[in-house]
């Protein structure tokens, strides 16, 4: 029995095995321009280092800031949606982040900047784990992995395009024309609106959709097993994004200081960068569900590790290519990640997306500020070095059990 009526702007989920990805789009769409608004603060550090005369240590202190709000409410958020889903949030949470964006375009000093990073991480918690939760419930279960991949490819697209906006508009406009990208906030809310009515009308496939998935995963698994495998999940989450935070955070320094370029032209090798990543992420989710999503998590991580192993060594030209090929592998995961997490739990979707959207954007944050603190004492150059170490923690995947297997007996 298909669901259907004339006043839906986006096709409805089939009680049945259906997937809607009018919706998946849609929020994938909602999720490009968040990252993009986000991505907005890594991208103008040079230009605040700059005009603040900020040291590195608080350069990792406005991402410490950022990622602290971004991640510390997600799951509390999540627990609370799952028990009281929250329709509307989506589209509230992006008014947070455009209020973050006022006081961004308008900080007179190194305080207001860090409450406007806070806001827009406050959004930023806000959207994650609803919308990771639409994602899942839109998608057949054949197709969690595919729906994923275009939600998260969403949001890969929109961090890379943030550096790009940002070298074009604000590093030759100056701060204050960031209130500019507002435009694509009140965009980014009227879509979430709508996101938001076909989720209230379809309520009742939710509680159905879930409890089914449940019962098959924890009649197979343990709930010792499952959490055990939970805790490798975020030790490789760890390692993946504690990594990625010296990419976003600190590739144009690095460029800057072994290869002599200018801001601009680091910014555009940041941008070859973020824009390999919507590629990998785009792989990861179809072949999970195709070959098993402990495989991919695996291969994703751990495969990272010759690139970052060679990247500090290499001139200028294989600089970029590798970090296109750091970017492919290392964006695999977290499709993958976050469906197998979800299977494990199906019954806290909310809580258990923003534990690890929450977790990703810790682990982020520390990572930002830990390295801005190590690059003040050793030199940029040297983090990279130390880094290039963390995609072999990837080993330890192999450890995970394999859920589809688990969930067919």
């Amino acid at each position: 029995m298909q669901l259907q009526s004339q006043q839906e702007s986006f096709p409805l989920k089939k009680a049945a095995g259906g997937t809607a990805f009018g919706i998946i789009l849609a929020i994938s769409f909602s999720h490009l321009l968040n990252d993009t608004l986000q991505s907005l603060i890594p991208a103008i550090y040079p230009v605040v280092k700059q005009s603040f005369h900020l040291s590195f240590t608080q350069i990792g202190l406005i991402a410490f800031t950022f990622q602290l709000c971004a991640s510390l409410l997600q799951p509390v958020i999540g627990h609370y949606t799952d028990r009281k889903p929250q329709p509307f949030s989506l589209s509230m949470g992006m008014g947070v982040t455009l209020c973050g964006l006022f006081f961004l375009s308008f900080a007179p000093n190194f305080a207001w900047l860090l409450i406007a990073v806070g806001l827009i991480g406050v959004g930023s918690s806000i959207f994650h784990p609803e919308s990771a939760r639409v994602a899942f419930i839109a998608a057949s279960e054949d197709n969690r992995g595919l729906a994923q991949s275009i939600f998260q490819v969403g949001g890969r697209v929109g961090s890379a395009l943030g550096p790009l906006l940002a070298a074009l508009i604000v590093v030759r406009f100056g701060q204050a024309h960031i209130w500019w990208f507002g435009m694509l906030a009140l965009i980014a809310i009227a879509v979430l609106f709508r996101v938001g009515q076909w989720y209230q009308r379809n309520l009742h496939l939710v509680n159905a959709h879930v409890h089914a998935a449940a019962e098959g995963i924890h009649a197979a698994m343990p709930g010792r097993k499952a959490a055990f495998a939970v805790g490798i999940l975020m030790v490789l989450i760890f390692s993946k994004y504690f990594y990625l935070a010296s990419m976003t955070s600190y590739l144009t320094f690095y460029l800057i200081a072994k290869f002599h370029v200018s801001i601009a032209v680091s910014q555009m090798y940041l941008f070859i960068f973020l824009v390999s990543v919507p590629f990998g992420t785009m792989l990861g989710g179809p072949l999970g569900d195709r070959f098993g999503r402990k495989y991919v998590i695996w291969f994703s991580i751990l495969g990272a590790a010759p690139f970052t192993l060679a990247l500090p060594h290499v001139n200028l030209l294989w600089t970029a290519i590798l970090t296109v090929f750091i970017g492919l592998t290392l964006s695999s995961a977290f499709p993958a990640i976050l469906v197998y997490a979800q299977e494990l739990l199906p019954g806290k979707l909310g809580m258990i997306s923003g534990l690890f959207y929450g977790f990703a954007f810790g682990m982020g944050g520390l990572g930002s500020a830990l390295l801005g603190v190590l690059a003040d004492h050793t030199g940029i150059i040297y983090v990279y070095s130390i880094c290039a170490y963390l995609p072999l923690i990837g080993l330890i995947a192999a450890f995970l059990p394999r859920i589809r297997n688990l969930a067919k007996q």
